[in-house]
């Protein structure tokens, strides 16, 4: 499993139109934020932007588009690569499978404990490419995993 956090370009975008749209808020701190850039929650005294992102595993009817948080400062991504972020674990989570054509293959929740187990099985079928992770409550969207 490879577990993907938001593209730097995308994140250095963001940064660079932080409260100069409606669309790039700039918020001084937003303590326990998931954070889509390095895969954490925020902590106190860490500025954030909140800006709208749409991952391009969905595409035209299943293109999803929501609310995420990255650093506002550089903060050099996940800790690693191949292991699910512990800081996004705790909660039940909306899983969508993509196939390669963009188009939805499942989709369910996930408790914190078969998160694991539920990725790599839709990972192991064939026309799966990839697995979105998003929040259960809110449907935003957490990070992307791959096969290896």
């Amino acid at each position: 499993m490879r577990i993907h956090a938001l593209p730097v370009d995308v994140v250095e975008r963001a940064r660079k139109l932080a409260g100069t749209d409606e669309f790039h808020e700039l918020r001084g701190e937003s303590v326990g934020a998931p954070l889509r850039c390095c895969l954490r929650k925020a902590g106190v005294g860490e500025p954030v932007v909140l800006f709208r992102y749409s991952p391009t595993a969905g595409r035209g009817p299943y293109e999803e588009l929501g609310p995420v948080f990255a650093h506002m400062l550089p903060c050099g991504g996940p800790d690693q690569s191949h292991e699910l972020p512990e800081a996004l674990r705790h909660s039940p989570r909306a899983l969508r499978a993509y196939g390669a054509d963009g188009r939805i293959h499942d989709g369910g929740v996930a408790r914190p404990e078969e998160l694991t187990e539920k990725i790599e099985e839709w990972l192991s079928h064939p026309e799966v490419t990839e697995v979105q992770v998003r929040s259960a409550s809110h449907g935003c969207f957490l990070f992307a995993v791959t096969a290896d």
